[in-house]
């Protein structure tokens, strides 16, 4: 029996109809034969971080986190910048991921789709940053720039575009190849 790969995929967004959330639904349609790609919704559940609640017993909604980040193989990411950086509700998931070994050495890579000029790039470059005090290990060929707009994203909330797809679909193989 072949081993499945799992990866938790983690939108940054809380918007609805966000394109960084149907990119992360075309993942999950588009993966590879034994890859299963997990989309993780309690974004909006989690309560502001407290070093104070960061012991037990945790909130559920962080010990539901940190037991999914933990029984992962891998995770994915796509995020929009706000204000230059990453959105607070996002820092504040992976603020929880800091208090625990649920992430390190962990493979970890992230889809970018801003079609803005900047791409992101100080949402990216935090995020970089963050993951390194996180003890991850960024799979650079799985981290990649792929702008879509909202209005690519179909009722369905799944993106259509073959291009997309097939580049999507090779950033998860080279997750799950790490």
């Amino acid at each position: 029996m072949t081993k499945i790969f799992r990866i938790l995929a983690v939108s940054g967004s809380t918007r609805a109809g966000s394109a960084n959330s149907a990119m992360l639904a075309t993942a999950r349609a588009v993966a590879p034969d034994g890859a299963v790609v997990d989309i993780y919704e309690g974004l909006r559940s989690l309560p502001h971080f407290d070093p104070d609640d960061d012991r037990d017993p945790l909130p559920a909604a962080v010990a539901d986190l940190r037991g999914r980040l933990t029984e992962a193989d891998a995770v994915l990411l796509c995020t929009p910048e706000y204000a230059g950086a990453l959105p607070g509700s996002f820092k504040n998931l992976l603020d929880w991921a800091v208090g625990s070994a649920a992430m390190d050495a962990k493979p970890v890579a992230w889809i970018n789709v801003s079609s803005s000029i900047t791409g992101a790039a100080g949402a990216h470059a935090s995020l970089r940053t963050v993951l390194g005090y996180l003890g991850t290990r960024i799979v650079e060929d799985a981290c990649v720039h792929i702008p879509v707009r909202r209005d690519a994203v179909g009722a369905d909330g799944l993106i259509h575009d073959d291009a997309v797809r097939d580049q999507v679909r090779a950033a998860l193989i080279a997750l799950a190849t790490t």
